[in-house]
């Protein structure tokens, strides 16, 4: 999905729609339908704009479209309200299960010696997820670890 596409699709899919997301963006419906609009030429979403409207929304598909027009990934950094030593071991934990399931999809697509595309997407959706529990396990060590110089003995 393009950039405009996923502007688009974020603002029609969100409850209430334009009409409900305009105020909050300080504008009017009709305008918000406009600059999202990927057939206007005359009306667009400013960087800024976008910004809001993924803040508002939690819609992270403009993030999505864009970081894939350029070969990357947007992935959320996880919650790290909960820094327990249980937390981080759970963490661990789904890092193992996450770990099992790339190889899973690794062997299974390479068994016969054919990588498909649909594998590849299998493959691909196994790594993201397992580099996202990598960044929630950084993000509540993060939030664990003591401020720079307390109790540093290197």
């Amino acid at each position: 999905m393009n950039v405009a596409d996923a502007a688009y699709a974020v603002v029609h899919d969100y409850p209430g729609g334009s009409e409900s997301l305009a105020p909050r963006l300080g504008m009017s419906a009709a305008i918000l339908r406009n600059k999202v609009n990927p057939n206007n030429t005359t009306h667009h979403l400013t960087l800024a704009e976008a910004d809001r409207l993924t803040g508002i929304t939690g819609d992270l598909r403009i993030a999505h479209a864009l970081a894939g027009a350029h070969g990357a990934v947007v992935m959320p950094l996880g919650d790290a309200e909960d820094a327990s030593d249980m937390a981080v071991l759970e963490v661990i934990a789904g890092l193992w299960s996450r770990s099992g399931s790339l190889g899973t999809e690794v062997h299974g697509a390479l068994a016969d010696n054919v990588l498909t595309g649909v594998e590849l997407g299998r493959i691909r959706s196994a790594a993201y997820a397992l580099q996202a529990q990598v960044l929630g396990l950084i993000n509540r060590l993060e939030a664990m670890a003591e401020p720079q110089g307390a109790g540093d003995d290197r």
